[in-house]
C-alpha cells in the first residue's frame, strides 16, 4: 500500500556526476532537496576510466569549479596522476586530465552529500513520476510517495540498463549492480520521448600479470596542476600509467569474430553517444590502420585492478581473452572484469529548455547521460545547470541561461 513519505522542493533520481551536481546547487541554494539512488555505495561510481578531465573534458569541469561545483575539488583530493594533455598545440586546446582513485572518488562524494546542508540521501528506486498541479509525486518500489516542486532526472546509465557480452545479456545497470526497470515505463506513460542509446568499457586486468619491460612509461606533470582555483597544492603524483599498441594478430581476431558481436550481429538497437566507440568499431571504420594506441591506468591505490583505456568491446569473454592477449605487455594479462556493453534508456534532448527543464513537463528536468551525453565532466555540468535552474524556479527567480 503507498503511503505519503514527505515532500521537497527539488528531488533529484540518481547520484551519479549528473545528480550529485544537481543536489549540491540546489541545496546550497537553499531548497529543500532529496537524491534518490539505487545504491548508495555506487553514489559518484566511475564505471568507467578511472579519470577525470581530459581532452574537451577539462575545461568542462574548470567551468563547473567556477560555478561552485564539486566535480574539480574532488577530482584533487583523489588524483593520483595529473597531466596537461595537448601541450604541443595552442593554448586553447590545453585540457588538464587527473588519473583519481576511483573508490576515493565515490566515498568523498557520498560523504559530501551527507554533510551538505538542506540535502538528504536516500537509497530508493524511483518507479513512478506523477505528475500534479504544483509539482510531482514520485514513488519508491517500496510506495513511499514524495511530493516534489521540481524534480531532475539523471539516471545514467540505469535506465532500462542491459548488459551484452557477445551472445549473453542480461538487465543491470554499470559495475553489476540493480538497474531502474521500472521508471522508463512510467517516463513514457508521462509522454517524454525516449529513445535507446549503448555505450562500453573495457576489462580490468590484475597489476602484477602485466609485464611492463617494454611498454612506455607515461609519467605525470611536475608539478601536478589541480582543478579547481581553491586547491592550493596536489602534493607529488602517485602512480605512472603506461602506453602499449595493438598489432596485426589483434585486428585479425576481431575481424574473424566481429560476427559475435551483439553491436554487428543486431542485438543492439541503440546508438552510441560521441566519444564512446568500443575497439572492434575501431577496426571496422579504420581497418587500414595497422595498429591502435592503448593506455594501461591504475584504478586506484588500495585496488590491483589496471584499466586498459581505449579497448572498449562487447565481444564473447573468450575472444577478450584472445585479442587482449596479442598486445606487448598483457600477453599474459589476467582479467578481472570482462569488457561489456550497456544499453539504456536516454531523452531525447531536442524536447528541453537552454535551462534543461522540459518544454511541455514545467519543473521537470534532465541531466547527463538520460540527455544523451557522454562523459562524467559532461554529465556533471548539465546536473549543476539543471540543479540551479530547478531551485530558482522553486524560489521564483530568472532562469541561469549560460
Amino acid at each position: 500500500m503507498k503511503y505519503f513519505a514527505g515532500e521537497y522542493d527539488v528531488a533529484v533520481i540518481g547520484a551519479g556526476h549528473a545528480g550529485i551536481e544537481a543536489a549540491l546547487a540546489a541545496a546550497r541554494l537553499g531548497c529543500k532537496t532529496a537524491v534518490f539512488t539505487i545504491n548508495m555505495d555506487a553514489v559518484g561510481n566511475c564505471p568507467c576510466n578511472p579519470s577525470i578531465g581530459g581532452t574537451a573534458k577539462g575545461h568542462l569541469v574548470r567551468e563547473i569549479d567556477a560555478l561552485g561545483g564539486e566535480m574539480g575539488k574532488t577530482a584533487d583530493e583523489c588524483f593520483l596522476q595529473s597531466r596537461m594533455l595537448n601541450r604541443g598545440k595552442g593554448p586553447a586546446v590545453h585540457s588538464l586530465r587527473a588519473q583519481i582513485d576511483r573508490r576515493k572518488y565515490s566515498t568523498v562524494m557520498k560523504h559530501k552529500l551527507e554533510l551538505q546542508k538542506n540535502l538528504e540521501l536516500r537509497q530508493a528506486e524511483i518507479v513512478e513520476i506523477e505528475k500534479t498541479e504544483d509539482g510531482y509525486d514520485l514513488t519508491t518500489r517500496m510506495l513511499a510517495v514524495f511530493h516534489c516542486k521540481t524534480v531532475v532526472i539523471a539516471t545514467g546509465t540505469y535506465l532500462g540498463g542491459r548488459i551484452f557480452v557477445g551472445e549473453v545479456s542480461y538487465e543491470s545497470g554499470p559495475d553489476g549492480i540493480f538497474p531502474a526497470s521500472f521508471l522508463g515505463a512510467s517516463l513514457k506513460k508521462l509522454g517524454l520521448p525516449l529513445r535507446r542509446f549503448k555505450t562500453g568499457t573495457p576489462a580490468r586486468v590484475l597489476r602484477n600479470s602485466i609485464d611492463y619491460t617494454d611498454l612506455e612509461v607515461q609519467k605525470g606533470d611536475e608539478p601536478p596542476q589541480p582543478f579547481s582555483y581553491e586547491t592550493e597544492s596536489l602534493g607529488e603524483n602517485k602512480v605512472d600509467c603506461y602506453i602499449s599498441w595493438t598489432n596485426d594478430e589483434t585486428k585479425q581476431i576481431i575481424l574473424e569474430n566481429i560476427h559475435r558481436s551483439p553491436l554487428y550481429a543486431g542485438k543492439i538497437e541503440g546508438i552510441g553517444p560521441r566519444y564512446c566507440p568500443s575497439f572492434e568499431d575501431k577496426i571496422m571504420r579504420f581497418k587500414d590502420k595497422p595498429r591502435h594506441q592503448l593506455f594501461i591506468e591504475p584504478c586506484g591505490l588500495d585496488t590491483e585492478e589496471m584499466y586498459l583505456q581505449g579497448m572498449s568491446s562487447s565481444l564473447p569473454e573468450e575472444v577478450q581473452l584472445k585479442f587482449y592477449h596479442t598486445i606487448k605487455g598483457l600477453e599474459n594479462c589476467v582479467i578481472m572484469r570482462p569488457a561489456y556493453a550497456i544499453e539504456y534508456d536516454c531523452v531525447d534532448p531536442t524536447a528541453m529548455l537552454a535551462t534543461l527543464e522540459f518544454k511541455d513537463f514545467p519543473n521537470l528536468f534532465g541531466a547527463g547521460q538520460f540527455n544523451g551525453s557522454s562523459g562524467y565532466e559532461e554529465a556533471a555540468a548539465q546536473g549543476l545547470v539543471a540543479g540551479i535552474n530547478a531551485a530558482l524556479k522553486v524560489l521564483g527567480k530568472s532562469p541561469l541561461i549560460l
